[in-house]
């Protein structure tokens, strides 16, 4: 994977990301929305955490599909309140909604976990 063949695929709306099951060691597709920041794939999700997500703490490589190319990464869950954590507010926010202000953006994301992926090179 190269920074060129991602930052082509940025602008897409949706990512499928393949986790493995914790359990199972299936592999478990889910579509969510995502932003590129500096290399970097993020990810959020509202609310409870859920399956897929259980499974980047169990085992954080994951695949990535943005509109027809295929990647590896290395996922983790954020830690809440941090540079990381706001760099990925900002990404996700700003690609869908526009700019806004911190307040706009942190209650937008106030009930949401946030994860990064880093992609492999190749």
């Amino acid at each position: 994977m190269s920074s060129e063949e991602l930052a082509r695929v940025g602008v897409e709306k949706l990512i499928h990301v393949t986790t493995r099951g914790r359990k199972t060691g299936q592999p478990h597709i889910v579509e969510l929305w995502f932003a590129l920041n500096s290399d970097k794939v993020y990810l959020s999700h509202e609310g409870k955490e859920t399956d897929w997500m259980k499974n980047v703490k169990r085992n954080d490589q994951v695949s990535f599909e943005i509109s027809g190319k295929n990647f590896n990464g290395t996922a983790r869950l954020l830690e809440s309140n941090t540079e990381e954590a706001w760099e990925a507010k900002v990404a996700l926010y700003e690609k869908y909604y526009g700019k806004a202000s911190k307040e706009v953006i942190e209650d937008w994301f106030s009930l949401s976990k946030l994860l990064l992926i880093q992609p492999h090179r190749q």
